[in-house]
């Protein structure tokens, strides 16, 4: 199913969902940070289990620095069961994810925002403007050969109050399992 993706600076849709944690998200839940971060994501994809200790990594390096993660998991779960909510509580627990894993069950979030693949990253500045849209960095498979950080340099231009250099990349991941195809 192909989605219209959220333009450069376009103002990122509002979100208000069920997280992992039991409570429920909004985009105003992260008002107070500078930069927010929404990944979708999910359980099962190679290119997610991938980028997983990236992701912590990367929350942990800047969650001091006004900058928040949140991961969203849009996966239909009839043909995906391995993605529903209760398997998105025990991998966010094995994973120890330092950041909220929320539901979109619907799916309406994912539509909203244009997102083909998980993971697929969203960076919204303190406006909540989308400024970077893509992939993490250049190497989902091998992490030690990373040569480009696409995520890291877009997080610091964007605390910066820069513009980033790239700001759309190709996401590289599964595509989002979409219910109504």
């Amino acid at each position: 199913m192909e989605k219209n993706r959220l333009a450069i600076n376009a103002v990122a849709p509002d979100f208000n969902l069920p997280g992992v944690d039991g409570k429920n998200y909004t985009l105003n839940t992260f008002s107070e940070r500078s930069v927010l971060v929404v990944i979708f994501s999910c359980n099962h994809c190679p290119y997610v289990k991938a980028y997983e200790d990236r992701m912590i990594a990367l929350q942990g390096e800047f969650q001091n620095k006004g900058v928040s993660f949140v991961a969203i998991n849009a996966n239909e779960t009839e043909h995906h069961p391995e993605d529903t909510f209760e398997k998105m509580v025990i991998r966010a627990r094995e994973k120890k994810f330092n950041f909220p894993y929320l539901r979109d069950e619907d799916q309406k979030v994912a539509e909203g925002y244009g997102a083909h693949y998980t993971p697929e990253i969203f960076l919204l500045d303190s406006k909540r403007r989308l400024q970077y849209t893509g992939k993490i960095d250049d190497n989902w498979q091998q992490p030690n050969e990373v040569r480009v950080r696409y995520l890291r340099d877009a997080i610091v231009a964007t605390l910066a109050g820069k513009p980033v250099d790239s700001p759309e990349t190709h996401a590289v991941g599964c595509t989002i399992k979409w219910a109504k195809c």
